[in-house]
């Protein structure tokens, strides 16, 4: 093994995704991409929003299979098993309400396994199996932030998560609850003016640079999406410099790289790297690029790393 390849969120776009394995030297062979020295990591959210949904899970299925990648889950993997498996407590509901905006979110998975067949249930299953997150010695992934309090509290999760799990994870309050938005979804803050986010849903709290060390003040620790609105379409003010220490639970001091996904940065909106926690998550979905990151062993991440297709 020579190193990582490390890919950002895919979201269904698998035609992009053979494109950049096949740019980073993969090839398909015996049924699965397959890389000469390196090992595919891909970072979650494998689904929803594009256009080749079976075929990005089942390449990368075949991938994890072959023992040419490994993955992590993500919150749309996440909200998938909670969207497809009942709620003991409420006959004829699920554990994620089947309202518009849930349907909405999922609606291109759900159209493209066709909602209730044999392969929608097979899928979700599968992703049940899959970690939360990924410690391979020298380098670290997770999907949304890398916090170790919130690890202790998951370690029972798997191998494969538990309806009792899922209850427990989607009930408000719980310790498993609060650890999975943690560690899928990034901790999050309460805003003074809400926003709407990129499905044009208001949103009243904002998640925190949890990788940043010099986010010291409100303003810099909310992560609000760049030209962003308020629930009028006004553009959004910006937050207080006041000082601020509501980040420090969640900051990353460790000395091993973490990388990790779900921010969707755009490449106009790409900020200075981070060397020891940073994003490959590049909106490939959403008119931007599908990134990965070329470990290969540094202690320090480095910016000349990046592939973009």
């Amino acid at each position: 093994m020579l190193g990582y390849d490390v890919i950002g969120d895919v979201h269904g776009c698998g035609e992009t995704l053979e494109t950049l394995l096949r740019h980073l030297g993969y090839r398909e062979h015996l049924g699965a991409w397959r890389h000469a020295g390196r090992q595919a990591i891909f970072v979650g959210d494998l689904i929803d929003r594009g256009g080749r949904q079976v075929e990005t899970v089942r390449l990368v299925r075949r991938m994890l299979d072959a023992g040419t990648a490994q993955v992590v889950m993500g919150n749309h993997e996440f909200n998938a098993i909670s969207f497809f498996t009942p709620d003991p407590r409420r006959p004829g509901e699920f554990l994620r309400s089947h309202n518009h905006d849930h349907r909405h979110q999922h609606r291109e998975f759900l159209e493209q396994i066709e909602e209730h067949s044999p392969l929608h249930r097979e899928l979700v299953e599968w992703f049940r199996t899959l970690p939360l997150w990924l410690d391979l010695g020298g380098l670290r992934v997770v999907h949304a932030c890398w916090h170790a309090p919130s690890f202790e509290t998951l370690i029972g999760a798997g191998p494969v998560m538990s309806d009792e799990f899922l209850v427990a994870a989607n009930t408000r309050g719980t310790a498993e609850h609060e650890a999975v938005e943690v560690v899928l979804k990034g901790p999050e803050v309460p805003v003074p003016t809400a926003y709407l986010d990129k499905e044009g849903k208001q949103r009243h709290r904002a998640r925190i640079r949890w990788w940043d060390h010099d986010a010291r003040t409100w303003r810099a620790i909310a992560e609000i999406p760049p030209n962003s609105v308020t629930a009028n379409g006004d553009p959004y003010p910006q937050l207080s410099d006041e000082p601020s220490t509501v980040a420090e639970e969640y900051r990353y001091h460790e000395a091993t790289p973490v990388l990790f996904g779900h921010y969707w940065w755009r490449k106009e909106d790409a900020e200075e790297i981070n060397t020891m926690a940073t994003c490959v998550d590049y909106s490939v979905a959403k008119n931007g690029v599908l990134r990965a990151y070329r470990w290969d062993g540094e202690e320090q991440l480095d910016e000349t790393k990046f592939v973009d297709c």
